[in-house]
């Protein structure tokens, strides 16, 4: 396990699986990103990235991500994990009161409320964060230069992409 920028990954052909979980979606260029990934993994190799997708986010991107956006992106960091709180407070109670149709949000409902607080302020901080289509992220990794493209709909909220690098 290496830290690195992942458009300055200073390996070429060198890993047999290269992946990014939870990153590409924050980026401003997500294909320099993916073709970094391609450029580390061998001829052959697998690489994977998992990102936020748009299917089922209606609620989130249309009324959370702009405040998300305009406010708590610039504040303090212990201001925005002070007001996680109570945003943790509100879904908390709405998981109990029945939100939990999806499979995302039956897994919130079964986490300890500090957990559920993590994710909350996580959502809350980031300055970019993009939620895709499955025709984006198929398109991301396919016109990278990807083949025998999997995708997957995990907890139908995000996607999971993997390809094979060409061999030559």
């Amino acid at each position: 396990v290496r830290k690195h920028s992942i458009y300055e990954i200073p390996f070429e052909n060198k890993f047999d699986v290269a992946f990014s979980i939870g990153v590409i979606h924050h980026l401003a260029d997500p294909e320099a990103a993916v073709g970094q990934l391609i450029k580390s993994a061998k001829p052959g190799g697998r690489v994977l990235i998992w990102v936020y997708g748009q299917e089922n986010m209606g609620w989130l991107t249309r009324y959370f991500d702009p405040i998300r956006r305009l406010l708590f992106s610039r504040l303090p960091l212990g201001l925005v994990f002070h007001l996680s709180l109570y945003a943790s407070a509100a879904l908390w109670l709405a998981l109990r009161l029945g939100l939990s149709r999806l499979e995302y949000y039956k897994l919130l409902r079964g986490l300890p409320f500090r957990n559920l607080r993590v994710i909350v302020f996580d959502q809350m901080i980031p300055r970019v964060a993009n939620y895709w289509p499955k025709e984006f992220v198929e398109a991301l990794v396919r016109n990278a230069g990807l083949e025998d493209i999997r995708l997957v709909h995990v907890n139908e909220m995000s996607w999971s992409a993997s390809g094979r690098k060409p061999l030559a």
